[in-house]
């Protein structure tokens, strides 16, 4: 590991992504933090840059906006940004003919565009020096259709099948993609999706954010396509992939009812 690394991490103000960025730094690699909210990227680089000794950069941007991705690149191509992790990302609750329509296009624009324009830009400057790693946030919900969360599951299904062909194609370039897929997290998440009041997540002991985020970093490093959080969510997964697609909707319906 070069000291002239640097790790760019979306969504690094909290959650996954915050810790995320303590688990790259225990490991000496210097931060690029994006996210929208300036003041809390500020106090999280000042505080794991004097824990951890390494360069802690900060870039306000809100990803939602098409231009963000490129602005971004612009700032840090002169570095040498070894990983990428696309973590920004965030989901609604609700009936789709009730939820709100700009929301969902920002979900879409985040989730999805962000995520697919900001690996365009980097694995390129990875495959040309021959190295590098990236580490994209799918979920549980990658691998089905989630009736109340329809354009967020949506998303994330495109992230899984995007993060693994993508590992295909450049399985000899020294590159490697990552598609990290977290059941439920004690992580801001369910708060910000409105709902923390479904089966899926209320009552239960869920992992937390940093249990996450060192599984995703090991999964990362190792060169894993996919990497599923928790047995119990692997488990679950096995068996919804086993039943009818219709099935299957109706009993994540289910699971997603307060």
């Amino acid at each position: 590991m070069d000291d002239n690394d640097y790790a760019v991490i979306t969504g690094a103000s909290g959650g996954i992504g915050r810790d995320l960025a303590e688990v790259f730094a225990a490991r000496g690699v210097n931060l690029i933090l994006v996210a929208r909210k300036r003041d809390i990227l500020e106090n999280a680089a000042a505080q794991i840059s004097q824990k951890f000794g390494v360069k802690a950069m900060v870039i306000e941007k809100d990803l939602t906006l098409a231009n963000a991705p490129a602005e971004i690149f612009d700032q840090v191509k002169d570095l040498q940004v070894e990983y990428l992790v696309n973590n920004a990302g965030f989901g609604d609750f609700g009936l789709f003919c009730n939820t709100d329509l700009k929301k969902e296009l920002d979900i879409i624009s985040l989730n999805i565009t962000a995520l697919t324009v900001l690996t365009k830009y980097f694995v390129k400057e990875m495959t040309a020096r021959g190295h590098g790693r990236i580490l994209n946030l799918g979920s549980n919900g990658s691998f089905f259709s989630c009736p109340l969360m329809a354009v967020y599951c949506a998303t994330k299904n495109y992230v899984l099948a995007f993060s693994e062909a993508l590992s295909v194609e450049l399985a000899k370039t020294g590159v490697t993609v990552t598609c990290l897929c977290p059941g439920p997290t004690a992580s801001g998440f369910q708060k910000a999706a409105n709902n923390e009041n479904s089966k899926l997540v209320k009552g239960k002991r869920l992992p937390t954010s940093r249990e996450v985020a060192q599984f995703g970093y090991r999964a990362m490093m190792k060169g894993k396509m996919t990497a599923i959080h928790g047995v119990n969510t692997r488990f679950e997964i096995f068996l919804r992939r086993l039943a009818p697609r219709k099935l299957s909707a109706k009993l994540v319906m289910y699971r997603m009812k307060e």
